[in-house]
């Protein structure tokens, strides 16, 4: 099922009732990047997750993900899409009343996989990857720390091996300190298993330290898609909020004193 675009948007349009929320989307992200998205509360950013997802369809245009058109793939093609497509919710999305362990089995069981000792193997294995033990699989999502519970999310989001990772704000609620374990555990794994990633974030050293693209909404549109460095060279206004404040030229700065 592999292409070389991840994820492509053709002349997206998006609506809710008559209120614009996407004006004439276009982008291809290469398979193995990882995308950070950005933009003002408001701009459609979840909105266009969960258009790559197929929870939302917008009123004109073309979302391909994994080479297959989201809106007109169903039934078989559509199951097996998703099943190359992970996502990680905000606040992790865990079934509160399942332990951790039949959390991230969820996805394997709603396949039909009902062998308990591949399935055991399975989950072990994801919880490892993600730096859990098996204690804590025992364990109620209400009983773990944020960042074990995002952890959690992130093995569950995994289980099926997915070409495509889609992450909503991954560090939001999450103290510096858990926020940065977290980054360096997805490039960790972004390294070794070479998915392509789409995150919402407003994590400036996200932005920095992981995303090889950044795509900025603002005014309906998309102002910008390139490098990093290609869009702190851009002139929008936006931008120059976002990225260029006190506290973002000290994070951006230091990635230029790297440089130099």
């Amino acid at each position: 099922m592999s292409t070389s675009y991840a994820v492509e948007l053709e002349r997206v349009w998006t609506y809710f009732g008559d209120k614009l929320i996407h004006q004439d989307l276009s982008l291809r992200l290469e398979s193995g990047e990882i995308l950070g998205l950005v933009g003002a509360s408001g701009s459609g950013k979840t909105t266009l997750l969960r258009e790559l997802i197929g929870l939302e369809t917008p009123k004109l245009g073309k979302v391909m993900v994994l080479g297959e058109p989201v809106a007109e793939t169903c039934g078989n093609a559509c199951r097996q899409r998703r099943n190359h497509t992970g996502v990680l919710f905000q606040n992790g999305a865990l079934f509160s009343a399942l332990s951790i362990f039949d959390n991230i089995a969820f996805p394997l069981r709603e396949l039909g996989i009902n062998d308990a000792d591949l399935i055991g193997q399975m989950v072990c294995m994801k919880l490892a990857m993600v730096g859990l033990n098996a204690a804590d699989a025992m364990l109620k999502p209400s009983e773990l720390s944020g960042g074990m519970v995002k952890r959690a999310a992130l093995a569950r989001a995994l289980i099926l091996e997915p070409e495509l990772l889609l992450l909503d704000e991954p560090t939001s609620g999450l103290d510096p300190v858990a926020g940065e374990a977290f980054v360096s555990l997805l490039r960790q794994l972004h390294r070794e298993l070479a998915f392509s990633v789409v995150m919402v974030t407003h994590d400036l050293h996200i932005l920095r330290d992981l995303c090889s693209k950044v795509a900025v909404l603002a005014e309906h549109r998309l102002v910008a898609f390139d490098s990093l460095d290609q869009v702190l060279a851009n002139p929008h206004p936006f931008i120059g909020e976002f990225f260029h404040n006190t506290r973002a030229r000290r994070v951006f700065n230091t990635v230029e004193s790297h440089h130099g």
